[in-house]
């Protein structure tokens, strides 16, 4: 199990994002995904990146053909989720709600993003409307 997802610094996080776009990756594939992002790492400096990953237990590797294949074992999502209550602490003592209008006030959402929160808001409030009925009998 991964230490704290706070350990990750921003070139590991790089590396992450890239093995979690492209899937299970060797060394060169991943370089090639940062360069293709515009960031200009050496071969040896992601080895380096990717060593220290594994080591604290973010990626393993298959060390079975010619070029080790590293792969996450963590997903995007447990990532995101610690990432999120992390800020949501540090900036608004555990309270969502002023995150999620601060990113709404700031963020250029797209017809599609803010269709899908208006559904999100709309489920919220049904089952909100749920629990202040009570049981029925």
């Amino acid at each position: 199990m991964p230490p704290g997802d706070s350990d990750l610094g921003t070139a590991e996080l790089e590396v992450l994002k890239a093995l979690w776009d492209d899937g299970p990756a060797p060394v060169r594939q991943v370089l090639n995904h940062l360069h293709a992002r515009g960031r200009r790492l050496a071969y040896t400096t992601v080895l380096t990146v990717l060593t220290r990953l594994e080591q604290k237990g973010f990626v393993t590797s298959d060390k079975s053909g010619m070029a080790y294949v590293y792969r996450p074992t963590v997903s995007r999502t447990r990532i995101t989720r610690s990432r999120l209550k992390s800020l949501i602490e540090q900036l608004y003592d555990g309270a969502a709600g002023p995150l999620v209008l601060q990113l709404v006030q700031q963020a250029k959402l797209s017809p599609d993003e803010i269709a899908e929160l208006q559904k999100r808001i709309d489920q919220l409030d049904v089952k909100c409307k749920r629990s202040t009925r009570g049981p029925k009998r």
